[in-house]
């Protein structure tokens, strides 16, 4: 019993127990808009990443269930924003699910289930225990996304999740299987010292290691394992969209690196030259095909597409010729990257959900003309949203885009320095359609003047995204150190 550590998993468990009370305190709620249901989730969520916190800044590393779970920085800081960002969706989403018939019990417990996914992924030192979240997860966002079953496009983008979620998982549990035949263990670190050892099958790893990156492209959704992303962004209600798009991101980096840098470090010849191609190809496909978009829900899916292939070329420079001078450093880079990259989603999608009303989906890019008079305080916010996902300054996308730049560029190999060039080019390709919304919104004519509707937790909290977008990209230094510190204490035990 003293292997089994329970303190290491006490937000998990949290976590769990909540979810069970939510889903039967709900059955005898009566209140139109789920009130207690939803402070009940807000308040437990609350206490989770209070938890979450204080064990981050207690800074240690702890293993338990006979070191199958690990506790460390990297894993609770990315969960304590998976937390806060799960958070701040139910925000946005309380409202638009209330006016589709949406507003049930389920939406709190399934989304609740799919944060236990993210934590039990973020803490995973064992590849059956990364399966596991994955499952549990995905598995609850497919019924999220199905939650209309009267919506015909839900229905269909549910379908289009859940086959090719399916591919993803098959894809990912294939390279684990393989990486057991070849080195004999399921635990990440076990793995890392055989493959260190040198006496272990090549052929075999190679190949694990192809199926394994494949798996991880599916959830990125980085080319050419994108498919899924546009059809789902688009059909599911764009409350589920954002419950898609911005905290199972940071699970799916946090397994990247559990899995690629943790365990198979000693391949990164080979994994990083899979993710240079992943990476070029998202962000040459992403930035060119949003361009000729005119549904938002859906540039934005090909955006984010464009914006997975930054994160992973935060993940090309860790190791050069051998060298691991550098990884903490790109692997910082890249966290900081999706961190913020999920920060500007939820305001970008949150806007998208705030300007629609009962029977009207705010989700064509002409539905933001004139948006300027109708809310020139909206209207800021959401440019603020734009300049950051172009990567323009003062926003924080400036700074995150810079970070990764500098990664690759103080390697002083010819080859990164020209994948930093090409990365430069395409961002000014996607800058295009970025600016076509803000100028939408500035410079069209309205085409609604109806008053926009909203509840004042909903203004103060998008507020307060937009002003979290803006000044940390004016004072990045203390994100980035939080980023820093979690990657370098993570990768030094």
């Amino acid at each position: 019993m003293n292997q089994m550590n329970w303190p290491a998993v006490y937000p998990e468990i949290v976590l769990l127990v909540m979810a069970c009370v939510v889903a039967m305190v709900d059955l005898w709620v009566t209140h139109p808009r789920r009130a207690p249901t939803y402070w009940l989730t807000q308040a437990s969520l609350a206490v989770v990443a209070i938890m979450q916190w204080a064990a981050f800044i207690d800074g240690g590393t702890v293993y338990a269930m006979q070191r199958m779970v690990v506790a460390d920085p990297m894993g609770q800081l990315l969960g304590l924003f998976a937390t806060l960002a799960v958070m701040v969706s139910l925000v946005y989403a309380r409202p638009y699910a209330a006016e589709r018939d949406m507003l049930k019990g389920e939406l709190f417990t399934l989304s609740l289930f799919s944060l236990l996914g993210i934590g039990v992924m973020l803490s995973a030192n064992n590849f059956l225990v990364v399966y596991l979240g994955l499952e549990l997860m995905s598995l609850s966002l497919y019924a999220l996304v199905a939650m209309r079953r009267d919506h015909a496009d839900s229905t269909e983008a549910a379908m289009k999740y859940f086959v090719l979620g399916a591919l993803a998982s098959g894809f990912l549990l294939y390279g684990l299987s393989m990486m057991y035949g070849a080195t004999g263990s399921l635990d990440i670190n076990e793995v890392f010292k055989a493959i260190g050892t040198g006496q272990i099958n090549k052929s075999v790893m190679i190949l694990g290691v192809v199926f394994i990156v494949a798996g991880l492209g599916f959830k990125l959704g980085a080319v050419p394992f994108h498919m899924w992303v546009p059809d789902v962004y688009q059909g599911a209600p764009t409350a589920i969209t954002l419950l898609i798009g911005a905290a199972p991101k940071l699970a799916a980096f946090a397994i990247t690196i559990r899995l690629l840098v943790e365990g198979m470090l000693g391949m990164a010849v080979d994994w990083q030259q899979m993710l240079v191609v992943l990476s070029v190809g998202s962000m040459l496909l992403g930035n060119l095909v949003a361009i000729a978009q005119t549904n938002l829900k859906r540039m934005l899916a090909y955006s984010t597409i464009a914006q997975m292939g930054f994160v992973l070329l935060g993940l090309c420079s860790g190791v050069v010729y051998g060298n691991t001078v550098s990884a903490g450093n790109s692997y910082a880079s890249s966290m900081f990257y999706i961190v913020t990259y999920v920060l500007t989603t939820l305001g970008s999608f949150g806007m998208i959900m705030l300007l629609s009303r009962q029977g009207f989906e705010s989700e064509q890019i002409d539905d933001l003309k004139g948006l300027s008079r109708r809310s020139p305080w909206f209207a800021l916010v959401m440019t603020i949203f734009m300049l950051s996902l172009a990567g323009l300054p003062p926003t924080v996308g400036f700074y995150a885009k810079l970070s990764v730049l500098q990664s690759l560029v103080s390697t002083n190999v010819e080859g990164y320095l020209w994948l930093a060039i090409a990365a430069v080019v395409l961002s000014l390709v996607g800058a295009y359609y970025y600016l076509r919304v803000i100028k939408v919104m500035w410079f069209d004519e309205p085409r609604d003047m109806r008053p926009i509707v909203s509840t004042a937790d909903v203004r103060a909290v998008m507020s307060l995204n937009g002003i979290a977008v803006l000044a940390f990209g004016i004072l990045p230094g203390g994100l980035m150190t939080l980023c820093v510190r979690a990657i370098v204490k993570t990768l030094a035990t």
